[in-house]
């Protein structure tokens, strides 16, 4: 017995060193067994290849890898820039280091490929503007125009068969709304507003941020009137629903400090009913449940852009809220469509985010920040996450806390975090606001927000070594 489990630990032992042999000569092998951390500075997509799956080696799979590395090569490629649009980039080259671990981050890949599209259609809008400098209009000041603080469609026409369509040309931001006068009438009644952003080169359809449909005679699970919200991703498809009235009341939850569908609506309670029809007995029906819409009758919904989510009002009275999901924010907002049963009468859209233009800015030098001190150290860095559309948020920091002495001096320093846009639009205002302000980080990312540890990255960049407090402002991103 002694002998036959001798026989048996030896073969075992000589199996492991065949099988360890067989592995160090196999380069995929070597591949899973690397520490996918390990920096190379040499090959910045070394780790890419390390950690993807053997079918890495067909034809296919190679151009994809080949394609990664020319998005990354544009991304940090020199550039024919000013010295101060080299001082918006000063975080720019220094995260290059991530790009190795992009699939270990959310979305770190698609926030690449994104990135490198903005990049390059804001750096050949660049290049561009320098070539048209001579002419009496700027490009600038045609960008203006096209960020728009209200936009409206009066005596609209009935929708065609593809419905109404809405560009927004530089997003949503916080305070934005979007009201919609409308009737509800056709065969069913039913109508959908859809909020959409923009779509990626290659993919048939554009995201959808919000997907507001109004179902008057309801659908396979309720016959009653009903709201349903929801969003759409090529990546994830369609995700869950949101439903007003809800099947389950008691998760009905607060976004913004109001309800997600309004008690009121779906309620058959004899009390709110008299309560309802004082203020609109019109959206009581035969049943004796209020519902917001009702066909044949005059609506004005209004979507309005909160800190936390999007809430409907009709008819001035809150109805629905849906919380922003991951990597769908209002900032991304390009189009709203409208389609279905509804006769159109208006849209107005207003308090779009829009760029001041520093040609008329009369206190344009004390808004410039301070350039970061060479020879001591900061006292205090002050970072404030930002998105690209929020120009006039910025403008309120830089008018407001950021002229407190210990800023003008330099013993403080303040840096607005900015990642790059969808929009060129967008972009190209954002570039213009970097080079004249000297306060702006681009970022090499699309959604930076999920890639960037910003105690490390303001450490190294700006050598921070005192007390270091990296802000969100409440409203700001």
């Amino acid at each position: 017995m002694k002998k036959w489990y001798a026989g048996v630990l030896v073969a075992s032992l000589f199996m492991l060193l065949v099988l360890r042999f067989m592995v160090s000569n196999n380069p995929m092998g070597q591949g899973y067994l690397s520490n996918p951390f390990s920096s190379n500075a040499s090959n910045p997509l070394e780790w890419v290849r390390a950690t993807t799956p053997p079918i890495i080696q067909s034809p296919v799979n190679k151009s994809v890898v080949i394609s990664t590395e020319t998005m990354v090569s544009s991304l940090f490629a020199e550039r024919n820039i000013s010295t101060e649009e080299r001082q918006s980039l000063l975080s720019w080259h220094h995260l290059r280091h991530l790009i190795d671990k992009a699939q270990e981050l959310p979305n770190g890949l698609e926030a690449i490929k994104q990135a490198e599209n903005a990049w390059s259609s804001l750096m050949f809008s660049v290049e561009e503007e320098r070539l048209a400098s001579s002419n009496d209009t700027s490009r600038r000041r045609t960008n203006e125009k096209q960020c728009p603080h209200f936009l409206n469609r009066m005596n609209a026409t009935e929708l065609g068969n593809e419905g109404f369509r809405l560009r927004v040309p530089c997003g949503l931001t916080q305070g934005s709304s979007i009201t919609i006068i409308g009737i509800p009438d056709g065969l069913l009644g039913n109508f959908r507003i859809d909020l959409t952003g923009e779509p990626l080169p290659g993919e048939p359809e554009p995201p959808v941020i919000l997907h507001y449909n109004v179902r008057l005679h309801g659908d396979k699970i309720t016959e009653n009137p009903v709201i349903v919200q929801n969003t759409w991703t090529l990546a994830h498809d369609w995700g869950e629903e949101e439903r007003c009235p809800s099947p389950s009341p008691e998760k009905n939850k607060k976004v913004d400090e109001l309800d997600q569908c309004n008690k009121m609506v779906g309620n058959d309670d004899n009390r709110a009913r008299s309560n309802i029809s004082k203020l609109n007995p019109s959206r009581i029906s035969t049943s004796g449940k209020y519902f917001p819409f009702k066909q044949g009758y005059l609506s004005v919904a209004t979507l309005r852009v909160g800190s936390e989510g999007i809430q409907m009002t009709v008819d001035g009275k809150h109805i629905t809220s849906f919380a922003y999901r991951e990597t769908l924010e209002p900032w991304l907002v390009s189009e709203v469509k409208i389609s279905g049963d509804l006769k159109l009468i208006s849209v107005v859209a207003s308090g779009l985010p829009t760029s001041e233009d520093s040609d008329h800015t009369t206190d344009l030098e004390s808004l410039k920040s301070v350039p970061l001190p060479q020879e001591k150290q900061l006292d205090l860095f002050i970072g404030v996450f930002s998105t690209a559309n929020n120009f006039k948020r910025r403008m309120a920091v830089r008018r407001t806390w950021m002229q407190y002495s210990a800023v003008r001096s330099g013993a403080v320093a303040v840096r607005f975090f900015v990642g790059l846009h969808k929009n060129q639009i967008v972009n190209e205002e954002l570039w213009n606001e970097a080079r004249t302000y000297g306060d702006v980080q681009l970022m090499p990312f699309v959604d930076y927000y999920n890639l960037i540890t910003w105690k490390t990255l303001a450490i190294c960049i700006f050598g921070v070594k005192s007390p270091l407090f990296l802000t969100k402002i409440s409203g700001l991103y």
